[in-house]
Order: C-alpha cells, then sequence, then structure tokens
C-alpha cells in the first residue's frame, strides 16, 4: 500500500527570505476527505467511497502569517514525492509521468489513457468509466451523475453561462453563499451540497491514484492545465482542489502545454517558429498564438469562445430525438435518462464519421417496445453542425488580429488540440483559412495537453536524465485578463495590462483624496472597463498608517507581482514612513464590501 500526503508547498523556504504578509482564503471552498487515505499497487475497478461528513464550509479557512514562498514561486519542484503531469479536462482528463527519457500516458484501470470526467453517485461514489456506465444503466442513478463541472469552477450562479449550461444538465444546480454554485445529489438517502472544486478534487484524486497504481509510488506534485481563458479565480479554484486532492500544483494553460509539446518534438529544428494552438475541448475553443525560438516560448495573445465540442454533440442528440419522434410518436426529450443515453451514441457516431461517410444510429430500450435504428451521413452531421464549424474560425481570426506583427501567412504551424479536431470539416475549413496550409497533426489531439503538462513538470524537477531529449525550454505565458484596483469614483486603474507575459512586476505611485486619511480599502479587480463594478472582484484588504497630511500629498506606492507560478502579490508602500504590506491574492472572494467605515479612496498621484 502507497500512503498519499498532501506537502505544504514546493519549496522549503529559509527564515532570512520570510516576511509579513497574508495569505486570504476568501470563500470556503473545500474539497471531500476519502475514508481510506491509501492506493493499492495493483490495478482494479474498485472505487472509494467519499466521505461527506466534514461540511465544506469548515475546509479552506483563512490562514494568517503563512510563508510565500510555500506557494508555487520557484522554478523547480522539489518535495521529494514523484510528479505528474494531468489535463484536467471538462469531458475526460488524462495523465502523464516522466519514465526512461520519455513522457508516458498512463491508462487507467480499464486501459484506457483518458478518463472520463464523470462522478457517479450511487452506492458508492464513483469516478471515471465506471461512473458514465452506470449513469446509462441506472434510470435512478441518472440524476446523481455529475460531469462538466469544470465549466463552473470559480464562477458566479447568476453567471450567464452556468444558467445556460443548467438548462442541460440532468442533475441540480442551486445557489449558495456568496452566490456560488452549488451541485446538488441524492445520496445515501440525503441531499448533498458540493462546489464544482469538490468534484475536481475527486477527479484529481482518481488521476493521482491511476498514475500510483502504475509508479507505485507516492505522487505530490502536478502541473494541471488549465484553458487559456480562465480568469484568476479559477485558476485558483483549481490549485485549491488540487491542494485538496493532496497535490502541490503548479498551473499551466492548455495551449502552452500543447506548444511545449509541440517545441519539444521539433527542437532539431533551428529558428524561430510561430504557432498557432487551436484548442477545441468539450465545454470552450481557445486559440493562442506563441513564438518558439532559442529555447524560450512565449504566449503572444489568445482569444476565447464559449463554443465547445459539446455544442456539435447536442446538435446530432436533438437531431436524433426528433428522428425517434416522428417514427415512433415519443417525445423523449424530457427523459433525462434517455438523453444521456442518446448522447453517448451521438459521441460515439461523431467520432465514426470522422473516419467515415456514413454510419449507424442505434439505441435500444428507449422504452418497454421501443428501440431506434437509424443511419447519418457525414454530410447531414455537417449540415447539422456548419454554423458552429464557421463559429469556430472567429477566435483565430481574432488573435492573429490582435499580434499586429504577424499576419496569417507568418504561422509555420497550426497545432490540433481535442477530440473533435478530427472533424474533417473543420480541418477543411482551418486550411482554407491559412491558404492550404498542412495541419500538424503528429501529436495525438487526445493527450498532447498532458504531453506537454508532463513534459513541463518534468522539468521543473529537473529530471532531465537525457539534455538532448528535454531541452531547456522556458514556458512565458500571459494574463488572460487586465489587473488593476479600484481608485476614486469606482475607476479601475490598470496595473497590468491583459496579455502581458509572466512573471511581471509593475508600481505605480498613488496619493489620498481625504486631508490627514490614515488608512484605505484597497480593492483588486480583473477585467477590461474602465469601472470596477464591471470587472471580476478578486480581494480586498485595508492599508493602515499613512501619514497624517494633506489630501493629495501622501505618496503610496502600490505593486502588482506576478512570478512563474502566476500567484499575484500586491504590495502598498507609504514612503514617508516606509510601511509596506504585501498580500498574496489566492483562493476565491467573498463578496467585495459595498460600504465601509473607511474615508477616502486613493487616486493617482500628481508631481506639481
Amino acid at each position: 500500500m502507497i500512503a498519499t500526503a498532501t506537502v505544504a508547498g514546493f519549496l522549503h523556504s529559509t527564515k532570512e527570505q520570510k516576511q509579513k504578509q497574508k495569505v486570504y482564503h476568501q470563500h470556503p471552498r473545500a474539497a471531500p476527505k476519502f475514508h481510506d487515505d491509501t492506493v493499492d499497487e495493483k490495478t482494479d475497478d474498485t472505487e472509494e467511497e467519499i466521505d461527506f461528513s466534514e461540511d465544506a464550509s469548515d475546509v479552506c479557512e483563512e490562514e494568517e502569517e503563512d510563508d510565500p514562498d510555500d506557494y508555487c514561486q520557484a522554478d523547480h519542484l522539489t518535495c521529494g514525492g514523484e510528479t505528474i503531469g494531468i489535463d484536467l479536462g471538462t469531458a475526460f482528463s488524462c495523465v502523464g509521468v516522466w519514465e526512461n527519457g520519455n513522457v508516458k500516458i498512463i491508462s487507467n484501470e480499464v486501459g484506457n489513457r483518458t478518463t472520463p470526467s464523470i462522478i457517479s453517485f450511487a452506492e458508492n461514489a464513483t469516478v471515471g468509466d465506471n461512473a458514465k456506465l452506470q449513469a446509462v444503466t441506472n434510470a435512478r442513478n441518472t440524476c446523481n451523475t455529475v460531469y462538466n463541472t469544470k465549466r463552473l469552477i470559480g464562477l458566479n450562479f447568476t453567471d450567464h453561462g452556468v444558467q445556460d449550461d443548467m438548462e442541460r444538465w440532468p442533475f441540480s444546480v442551486a445557489s449558495g453563499p456568496g452566490d456560488i454554485p452549488y451541485i446538488e445529489v441524492d445520496w445515501k438517502g440525503e441531499k448533498k451540497k458540493m462546489m464544482a472544486e469538490e468534484i475536481s478534487c475527486m477527479i484529481l484524486m482518481k488521476m493521482k491514484g491511476i498514475s500510483e497504481t502504475y509508479l507505485k509510488k507516492r505522487v505530490t506534485d502536478a502541473v494541471i492545465t488549465v484553458p487559456a481563458h480562465f480568469n484568476y479565480n479559477q485558476r485558483q479554484a483549481t490549485i485549491c482542489a488540487g491542494s485538496r486532492a493532496g497535490l502541490n500544483v503548479r498551473i499551466m494553460n492548455d495551449t502552452t502545454a500543447a506548444a511545449l509539446a509541440y517545441g519539444v518534438d521539433t527542437r532539431q529544428e533551428e529558428g524561430e517558429k510561430i504557432v498557432l494552438v487551436f484548442d477545441l475541448g468539450s465545454g470552450s475553443l481557445n486559440v493562442s498564438l506563441l513564438t518558439i525560438d532559442d529555447g524560450i516560448l512565449e504566449v503572444e495573445a489568445t482569444a476565447y469562445s464559449r463554443l465547445g465540442a459539446d455544442d456539435f454533440d447536442n446538435c446530432l442528440v436533438n437531431y436524433v430525438l426528433s428522428e425517434i419522434k416522428h417514427c415512433y410518436d415519443h417525445d423523449f426529450s424530457e427523459n433525462q435518462q434517455v438523453r444521456m443515453i442518446v448522447h453517448e451514441e451521438c459521441k460515439r457516431v461523431k467520432h465514426i464519421l470522422s473516419s467515415s461517410i456514413q454510419t449507424t444510429i442505434e439505441i435500444r430500450n428507449l422504452s418497454d417496445d421501443i428501440d431506434f435504428k437509424g443511419s447519418i451521413t457525414r454530410e447531414q452531421f455537417e449540415d447539422l453542425c456548419m454554423d458552429y464549424f464557421i463559429q469556430c474560425i472567429l477566435p483565430v481570426e481574432k488573435v492573429i488580429h490582435d499580434v499586429t506583427k504577424f499576419s496569417k501567412a507568418d504561422i509555420d504551424e497550426v497545432i490540433l488540440v481535442g477530440g473533435s479536431t478530427r472533424i474533417p470539416k473543420l480541418q477543411e475549413l482551418l486550411t482554407g483559412f491559412f491558404d492550404g496550409k498542412e495541419l500538424y497533426k503528429l501529436i495525438n489531439p487526445d493527450e498532447v495537453i498532458a504531453y506537454g503538462a508532463t513534459l513541463q513538470a518534468a522539468m521543473l524537477v529537473n529530471k532531465r536524465g537525457n539534455s538532448e531529449k528535454i531541452p531547456e525550454l522556458h514556458c512565458f505565458d500571459v494574463i488572460p485578463f487586465s489587473l488593476g484596483i479600484e481608485t476614486d469614483e469606482g475607476e479601475m486603474t490598470t496595473m497590468v495590462k491583459r496579455e502581458e507575459t509572466f512573471p511581471f512586476k509593475e508600481s505605480i505611485l498613488f496619493t489620498t483624496t481625504v486631508d490627514k486619511q490614515s488608512k484605505v480599502l484597497i480593492k483588486v479587480f480583473e477585467g477590461e472597463s474602465s469601472l470596477t463594478r464591471n470587472n471580476n472582484f478578486l480581494s480586498e484588504f485595508v492599508f493602515d498608517g499613512i501619514a497624517s497630511m494633506p489630501a493629495g500629498k501622501p505618496q503610496i506606492n502600490v505593486t502588482f507581482e506576478i512570478k512563474m507560478d502566476g500567484i499575484l502579490h500586491v504590495s502598498v508602500t507609504e514612503m514617508l514612513t516606509g510601511k509596506t504590506e504585501e498580500v498574496i491574492i489566492k483562493g476565491t472572494p467573498k463578496k467585495e464590501t459595498t460600504s465601509t467605515s473607511l474615508e477616502g479612496t486613493l487616486t493617482n498621484y500628481s508631481i506639481l
């Protein structure tokens, strides 16, 4: 048996490096505990039972005086356990490990190299292929099968995208404290409420278990990928999920991981390469433009659409349900188990039509006397989804438009990520957009993200046994949204603009708006609006100790810094007294303060 363990951070910091800092864990988002904290050395189909005895709100409490160096700030992982790369996908997840000078994608207990990101709450809570099987074979369990919850993580219940998704899911989602969406299931005679981070934690524990079973060693560290468009809260929620799964986490963009896999695969070639990554996942489409030159991989721009492969599947589902209704005069559109069965069949059909021009649709036991059998051609499928296929090109156009120094003729390679990029019509449209350029297909699109994440993990732990196979590739990603603070009259003063490469450190000098103002509430936001009310609130803290002077006289220096780990550090210094406070913006925020007893805000300092 191999015991799993949670380790506080990537590095052991020294006392000399410690400063007085605060770590704000706002919105307690926790993960469930497992009864058995060990992993069997043999591969089997058994699933661990999840314990909900501890309320989520009792975990992830605010921590004070934590060492900032415990939070993924270094270039190397040094906790002593094994390190893995995980593609935490909306529909499927994939895990890899660096072994014998190569990336090894690990198969799960049923022999599949990707694992469904699905959890079924039946007699036991199961994750993966068995959960998927239970959902389509047990009518009572359909509404207790949870999937696609990555589309909820770090978002608010009132978000328009969340409301749209809820209409398609068989399970219930309700609003919780702070407008957090809570997933509801009936399990063991009780109604259980969970946040999306808890579901992600269970999936990560599954992937960790798969790797530990294969390695027969303890796994402590992981590079976990997220969509390039994920905002700060979504990224920190993913880190929290990994931490609760017993992992020290470094976050990496999906598209950057894919580009890293390409960069290593083509390392023999010299000169700058301009690469476009087309990442079509189940729940979103992310497109990134990157350059690779002399061991440096740098993201130039990203673009995003909420459109995903699920939209293609739903087109097929609606088509099949309409055909069934036409043939049998029976409407199954509100029957959640039938919809799930049809959905699985439609995904199979979509895959087959990528290599065949026609296939059969066969669904048995829709009811006591109804079995459906039909056929569909690739042309019919393309007609059903053509509007979506065309929309997939829009982010490609945008990302090239945003980087004015490159044109589409300058793109050296177009890398396809995600199983649905195998669809011939989609490839045809991409090839046409790039004036006949051949698409790069040498890396498995289902595994390329996990491959890149594993490479990054290997580089971070310095496991480069053969420098010819793992060269010194340094990845420089970008922030997806502008970061700033609220100043007078609710304005957003941008500290760092979107698509700024990190690591970075930026400072701006501010002053007071009220005479003898001694303290100020610092509110941190991300977004592109000039008014903070239209942007995404991240965190807030009070800075106390401003020198007693007339308004406009104190000099208050605010610094935003993001290191290689992607964690935002905000420091405030009163220049006259030298008092400094630094805060790590870590965790998902509470609702922002709407009223305060503090008088005055900050405004930009002007030298007269």
